[in-house]
Order: C-alpha cells, then structure tokens, then sequence
C-alpha cells in the first residue's frame, strides 16, 4: 500500500474556534498548503513580508506531504499571500495570539493506493476493531524527521549539556535524503565549522543568519548561538525526544496490561510500536480512560503500572526525570514540559469509500477513507492500523527512490537555464545527468532509427558537473575577450 502519492491524497481540514475581536491586533488567516510543512509556510510568509520571530502563530503542525487546510494569526500586519502551494483567506482579528486551544478537531480524507484486492478483504473487520478498541494513540513517524534525516535527538545533546554537538546536528549535519539547497548549507558549514565569517554562496542560509551572528560575535558561547533558533523550533526539537519516551513509555505500559497474543508490532521510523486487536472489558475500560505524561523534571504518577513503565524507559535511556532539566539554559528558554496526553484516540465518523482501480499504479487498487479525530492525533497511524495486514515502512533506499524523478526534472530545469547547456546539443547535454550519481548505460538504437546526420557525437569521456562549470567560465572569458576586442578592431578599419 501506498500513502501520500499525491498532495490531494492526504487532505486535512480544522475544526476551529477564536474570539473575534474587531479591534485586536491579531489578524486570523485559513493557510492553504501543499508539499510545505507548516515551518516552510510560516517561514515564508514571515521573510515575504519582513515580520520578526513570532510574529505569526497557529494552532498545530500540519503534514508536509498533502493538501492542509489550518489557522493563523499575523501580529500588527496585513499579509497576502496567494501562491500555488500556499493561499491565505482572511477571517477576521483576535485579541491573542492562537494556539493548540483553537482547534476543535480535525477531519481527514485519505487515499489509499497500491492495493491488492486480496488487502480489501480483512478491512471491513479491522475497521470494527478500530470502532471498538480505539488506536493507540501514538506519535508516528512524521514526527522523527531528525532521525530519517541521520541527526538523530537533538534533545539529548542538550541533556548531556553539548550545545555545540547540537548546533553541529542542526545546520552542519547534511541528510542523504535531502535534495534541496538546505542540504548544501548544512554541507558548507560542516566542511567550514569554526570559519564563521565564510562565505556561504547559497540563499538557503539566510535561516541561520542569526545564530551565525551569535557565533560571530560571541566564538565558543554556543548556548547563546543555540538559543538563536526560533522558538517554536527550540520546542519542537525537545517535543521530539519527549515523543519518543511517551511512544515508548506506553508500548511498556500496554506490555503489563495485555497478554502477548493480545498484541501485534509495527515498525516505524524510531522504533517498533505495539497495537492490541483484543482486550478485556476491564482492560479497555482502563486503556479509554488512562492517559500517559509526557516527561519532564516534575512529573508524578498515581498509576503503579504507569510509573513502571516510565521508570523501565528511563532506565533504557540511561536518564532520571531530573537530567530532563537543562540547566544551561535561562530559564524557560528550554524545558521539557509534564502534559498528560491520552492512550487511546477513537475516529468519529469513519467511513470506508468504495475501492476503485487505482490510476496511478496499474493492476492495484486505491480506496478513500475519512474520519475524524482530536487535536494531536495522527492520521497515518489510524490509515495503518486500518491496513495494518499490509503496511511497511519505507526503506532510506525506497525514499531515495521515490525522490529522483523529482531530481531528474530539477536537473534538467537546471540545465535549461546554464548558458553552457544551452550552447550544446542534446548528445551533449546528456551526461550531466548522469554526473550526479545516476548513470545509467545509453539505450540502444533502434534498428529501424538511422543516426542523425547533423547530431555531434557526444565526447569521450563524458564531462561530468565539474567540467561542465569549467566550460562555462571559460565561455564567459571568452565572451568577455571578444567584446573587449571589437573597439581596437574598428579602430585599425578608420
């Protein structure tokens, strides 16, 4: 099975709520997005219109890869923004700034694609087990980018006290996986840590620009520099690591409530998470009232079987709740909050579309499903535990797959805009390509293809992206040789 194929595939809408003050200082803004996490968004709209850090708030992170639909409020600014992946709708204003209190509830389309017909069968029964028996109310994989993305916890560098390890995973740790520019800067400072006033040739590093600056001005005081991220960021990266105790914590805590053949395992980015297909009426009285904290410094417990449990992942972890207080930081710069955050959520309004021939992988088949759930909740978790006979996670291989047709076409718009490119032809152009870590043999001819007379026979060895910008500058030289030359000529004419 597949998920996310398509931006319009994987569709959320907010349940809202926000006083409307005509007076207040907040204007309230429905954010339309697509293929941009809501980091991306608020980043862009904030350099658009040269609004400070926290200038703008929202009521909770929306997924990257699909159609999202969720509030926002511009402090003391009127912003439009009405791009193709990104469109704003004015509301109104507010008085506050908003938060996670705003939202009422989410409401999921999802397409579900890759489909054998044989997967259609169980799903009738695992949906009644859903309806049932709730899903476990999890943080999915989503959540753990810094992981996919080989910087792993961040959060525990800052534990240790190592702020320069944590600055170095932020904006020095390049992902194989990543294609974007953001990679090249983080490429840059890793081949430069220390150089703080190179030269960075790529606009993608304006988003360290401050923290840079710190470390500018003040070499070596690195909590300073780390306190320079934004703090909504700073959040995130401690809520992370904050998630995967919880995740973890629970997939305990349900280990000492169920027997074993109760229970059934999933893999997914951090780990492995557990799920019940059955439980007692004791039990599931207990799961749909328990709730599990996420762990800070002065976290308590009224459950034995909860402290156990938290006291077993902690153990794992090699940590006490009191190293989970970051004494290098001012105060409440960064802290691990205590929340309680519910074991189980149940989807309201589920409903299982009817499946169709899927028209993106021939053979296979797709089918909708919506449902709605509670703020924080994850969709992706109650899609796999729907199709959990036949879900698995994506291999680092699979991704890096997935994503080079993307590249392909970056290259060849890349190429379309080189002058040098520009001035070959096509059997020419073709291996620049093939420079960058794709090459593949050259198809055969056809037998009934007569060569073209005109084409120029592609060089041997091909030039690879190095050689190719060595042309290009040689090119310009020459340009610039020639037109400093054409004066003396008409002069010696006269």
């Amino acid at each position: 099975m597949r998920l996310k194929q398509k931006p319009e595939d994987f569709s959320v809408k907010e349940s809202y709520r926000f006083d409307e003050v005509p007076s207040g200082r907040y204007r309230v803004y429905l954010m339309d997005k697509q293929k941009l996490s809501t980091f991306e968004a608020v980043d862009r709209i904030r350099d658009a219109f040269g609004l400070k850090p926290g200038a703008i708030s929202y009521c909770g992170l929306k997924d990257k890869q699909g159609r999202t639909e969720q509030l926002i409020a511009v402090e003391s600014a009127d912003v439009d923004v009405q791009d193709a992946d990104l469109r704003l709708k004015y509301l109104g204003r507010t008085d506050k700034p908003l938060s996670a209190r705003n939202i009422t509830s989410n409401r999921f389309a999802v397409t579900v694609r890759a489909l054998e017909e044989s997967a259609l069968g169980p799903l009738n029964a695992a949906a009644a087990e859903v309806n049932r028996l709730g899903v476990v109310n999890y943080f999915d994989s989503q959540r753990f980018g810094s992981l996919k993305h080989g910087q792993g916890f961040i959060a525990k560098d800052l534990i240790r006290g190592d702020f320069e390890a944590a600055l170095r995973n932020y904006f020095a740790k390049p992902s194989e996986l990543d294609r974007t520019e953001d990679a090249k800067v983080k490429q840059f400072w890793r081949e430069n840590w220390g150089r703080w006033d190179a030269r960075v040739p790529f606009e993608g590093s304006r988003k360290y620009h401050r923290i840079l600056r710190s470390l500018r001005d003040h070499p070596g005081d690195w909590v300073r520099a780390f306190l320079q991220i934004d703090a909504d960021y700073r959040a995130m990266l401690l809520f992370t690591y904050q998630s995967y105790l919880w995740n973890e914590g629970v997939r305990r805590y349900l280990q000492l409530l169920l027997p074993r053949e109760h229970l059934f395992p999933m893999r997914y980015q951090a780990g492995t998470l557990l799920f019940h297909r059955d439980a007692s009426p004791e039990v599931l009285r207990t799961l749909r009232e328990a709730s599990f904290p996420l762990l800070g410094p002065d976290s308590t417990f009224k459950d034995a079987k909860v402290e156990e449990a938290v006291q077993w992942v902690l153990g794992r972890e090699k940590l006490a709740l009191k190293d989970l207080l970051i004494e290098e930081s001012p105060r409440g710069m960064l802290y691990f909050k205590n929340e309680e955050r519910p074991v189980l959520t149940f989807p309201h309004k589920l409903v299982l579309g009817r499946p169709q021939r899927d028209d993106i992988n021939r053979g296979e088949m797709k089918i909708n499903v919506a449902f709605t759930l509670p703020p924080g909740a994850y969709a992706t978790l109650v899609v796999k535990r729907l199709f959990h006979f036949n879900w698995r996670e994506d291999t680092a291989d699979e991704i890096r797959a997935s994503q080079r047709p993307r590249l392909t076409e970056a290259l060849k718009a890349e190429e379309a805009r080189s002058p040098v490119a520009r001035s070959r032809g096509p059997a020419e152009r073709a291996p620049a390509a093939r420079s960058r870590g794709t090459e593949r043999a050259p198809a055969p001819r056809e037998p009934s293809e007569a060569p073209a007379k005109a084409r120029p026979a592609a060089p041997e060895p091909a030039p690879g992206f190095r050689e190719q910008q060595r042309l290009k500058k040689e090119n310009k030289a020459k340009a610039r040789a020639e037109m400093a030359a054409k004066p003396a000529k008409s002069g010696k004419k006269k």
